[in-house]
């Protein structure tokens, strides 16, 4: 007989764990998890009883209305642990999973992913061995995305987009920015996250109703533009990508881009 609690003494000796609910047709988590107690089998209570919609209950009540009897299969994946440890189990897994197409109905990432999630080794050399930027030798933009490429992350995962990497920078820093008429003058965007150049992209021409533009004004905003951009050349990349600008940040600086050092 299938139980939908834990009692006393098997919650004292998990301590927090991470657990997985699994389609029983599938074997892929859609829903991955970190909690106390009987955490885990509150999800399914919760699509059963309370009026919220959400990706989560709207697949436990498609599993029950397939037949009767049909369950949503629990699994801890890890216990035993603290509630830092977890979480950080909890985010290795929701990042893997995602990355390989389970298709979670996680709403957000996991916890401290943009920080400490799936990295390549490229973004673990930009994190802790960027040599200093000082000198631009093109007609350069450089644009902080710290705020919008977690936005566009966080977007991407909910919606299943598996943009890669080099993907996600771009659709973070391609639009849409207050930039005057200096934007036609440049030749390259410099994408910076927390003090790291992260990308090069060469501004190119694109043609719209036979009309050549570079940078085009952005639907929705007012004075707001974006560019058409490839990645640059390995040659342009080399002088910039994964070096790091920190030294030359003043602490407060409220805009996005800057032209210089």
């Amino acid at each position: 007989m299938r139980k939908n609690s834990f009692d006393e003494k098997t919650i004292h000796k998990l301590k927090a764990y991470v657990y997985a609910l699994f389609d029983p047709l599938e074997d892929r988590p859609f829903y991955i998890g970190k909690g106390r107690g009987n955490r885990v089998f509150q999800h399914v209570e919760g699509a059963l009883t309370e009026d919220k919609e959400s990706n989560k209950y709207e697949k436990i009540r498609e599993i029950r209305a397939r037949a009767q009897n049909n369950r949503v299969k629990h699994t801890v994946i890890r216990h035993g642990m603290s509630d830092e440890v977890a979480f950080e189990v909890e985010s290795a897994l929701i990042d893997l999973a995602n990355r390989t197409g389970a298709n979670l109905t996680n709403e957000v990432t996991g916890h401290n992913s943009i920080e400490n999630g799936m990295m390549s080794t490229d973004d673990i050399v930009r994190k802790y061995n960027a040599q200093p930027l000082n000198e631009l030798i093109h007609s350069v933009v450089i644009i902080n995305i710290n705020k919008k490429y977690k936005l566009v992350r966080d977007e991407a995962l909910q919606v299943n987009t598996k943009y890669s990497g080099k993907d996600l920078i771009y659709e973070s820093v391609k639009q849409a920015w207050v930039i005057g008429k200096r934007r036609d003058t440049v030749e390259y965007v410099l994408a910076e996250y927390k003090g790291i150049i992260v990308e090069v992209y060469e501004v190119i021409e694109h043609s719209i109703n036979g009309q050549p533009e570079k940078w085009y004004p952005v639907s929705g905003f007012k004075n707001r533009w974006g560019f058409h951009g490839k990645l640059a050349t390995n040659n342009v990349r080399d002088i910039y990508l994964n070096k790091s600008i920190a030294h030359h940040k003043k602490r407060g600086a409220a805009n996005p881009l800057r032209y210089s050092l």
